[in-house]
Parts: C-alpha cells; sequence; structure tokens
C-alpha cells in the first residue's frame, strides 16, 4: 500500500497495490500495520459501516463529538464517491478548511479521516456503496454534522445543488459558525 498525505493533517490517501491476471484481480484494501507507521500513532477500528446511495445523494457533513469521536477509513466497494473532509479540530492548523478526493471501486484508493474532522460525500454513480471502518461506536447522542451547503465553507459537490438528494436531517444541520459558538 502507498500512502499520501494531504492539505488536511492526518487526512490520508491509501492506494492500494493492485494485482491482475486472467482470473481478475487481488488487492489489500487495509493494512493496519502500514497505516500505523504511517501515522506514527495506533488505531483500533471496531465497527463498520455501509451505505448504498443513488447518483447525486449527499450525505454529510457528518462527525461524532467526544469523548466518542470516530477516525474512519472510507472505501468504495463499488461506484464513485467525491468524499469531502472539513477539519473541525480547533487547535489544527488547517481549522475550518476542507479537501475533496474521488474516492472510486476503480482506483482502488481509501481515505483515512481523523477524530476531529466532519466527513461527507456525494454518490457519483447509481448504487454507489461505500463502506467505511471506524474506531469508536456509534451514539446517537453524540451525533452532530454541518450543513452541506455551508455558504463560508464554499464546498464544491460538483453539481448543481438544485439536483442533490439529501435527508431532512442533513438539511437542517447547523452552519459551521453555529458549531464555533457550542464549542465543539
Amino acid at each position: 500500500m502507498k500512502f499520501k498525505e494531504t492539505k488536511i493533517e492526518n487526512v490520508v490517501i491509501c492506494e492500494s497495490e493492485i494485482f491482475s491476471d486472467s482470473r481478475g484481480h487481488f488487492f489489500e484494501s487495509f493494512r493496519s500495520d502500514l497505516l500505523e507507521e504511517f501515522l506514527g500513532f495506533k488505531i483500533h477500528f471496531c465497527q463498520i459501516n455501509q451505505s448504498i446511495s443513488k447518483k447525486n445523494v449527499i450525505r454529510g457533513l457528518h462527525f461524532q463529538k467526544e469523548p466518542l469521536s470516530q477516525s474512519k477509513l472510507v472505501a468504495v466497494p463499488k461506484g464513485r464517491i467525491l468524499d469531502v473532509v472539513v477539519d473541525i479540530r480547533s487547535d489544527s492548523k488547517t481549522f475550518g478548511k476542507h479537501l475533496s478526493v474521488e474516492i472510486s471501486d476503480k482506483k482502488k484508493n481509501s481515505i483515512f479521516v481523523p477524530k476531529g474532522c466532519a466527513h461527507g460525500f456525494i454518490s457519483l454513480e447509481e448504487d454507489t456503496i461505500v463502506s467505511y471502518l471506524v474506531d469508536n461506536f456509534y451514539s446517537s447522542k453524540l451525533d452532530s454534522g454541518i450543513r452541506f451547503n455551508d455558504s463560508d465553507l464554499k464546498i464544491d459537490w460538483g453539481i448543481d445543488l438544485d439536483l442533490a438528494k439529501i435527508s431532512p436531517k442533513d438539511s437542517n444541520l447547523p452552519n459551521f459558525k453555529d458549531y464555533l459558538k457550542e464549542d465543539i
């Protein structure tokens, strides 16, 4: 596996080495020892989440508050997404910044999203499957998020947002500035 740093600290693009022959292909989609060595800290994933989305579905921007904040390793076994990460760590050099990266079944890539970052994606193909490992169990009491179309973040989702399919919950999430008042 190869790892690439991004402009946000500890957000890492993971690229698998693909071995192909006439039967198909093989690749390692995750190696804890290699990722931990690259990051310089241990990760203990304890839950796997999966979603299946129609084209133009936006999910996010989600995160879980302390004491059960979550790191995530996001992969796409089928289809293609534009994955978006927002740094909400107030002590970070990139606080309030975001990045977008395409993750797909063709690329066999994934993205590691550390604790303290909000995460979301838009499905770029019909019936896209997104699978992600998390290092803390889900807690509805600590579940939180930021509005996907926050005017200060200016995230380019790659489509006219009138075409986006968004849940009522995600449509009603607060803007990023509102979290500054709440001390995330």
